[in-house]
């Protein structure tokens, strides 16, 4: 059985006996300090099939600072939703209480829409 080896991306053979692929390092975003950063949280009905979701943008870190803090939220309203490309999205009309405990963990907060 052939040993496997490391994922080289789009490369697929070397003619090179001395090539060795390095792995490129990931430029990892730090997350800012909650009381810098500022949250807009808006309902948002567009595509969704007529169905309600709150949108939280602007949220400045790692993706998986981001995956728990829509998991936290989501935990808090009891529904589900997801947490991707910088938002996050719990289903339902959740607004206040989304801001509200965005609030509490201390981030500013800004209501964005009707």
């Amino acid at each position: 059985m052939a040993k496997k080896q490391k994922n080289s991306g789009n490369m697929v053979y070397s003619t090179n006996p001395n090539f060795s692929f390095e792995e490129e390092l990931d430029d990892a975003v730090e997350s800012v300090s909650n009381d810098k950063q500022k949250l807009y949280v808006s309902i948002d009905r567009k595509n969704r099939g007529g169905k309600d979701v709150t949108l939280v943008e602007g949220f400045i870190g790692s993706d998986e600072d981001l995956k728990d803090l829509g998991k936290t939220l989501k935990t808090k309203c009891g529904v589900g939703g997801s947490a991707k490309d910088g938002e996050i999205i719990v289903q339902g009309n959740f607004r206040d209480k989304v801001m509200a405990e965005l609030t509490k963990m201390g981030f500013k907060v800004v209501r964005k829409g009707g």
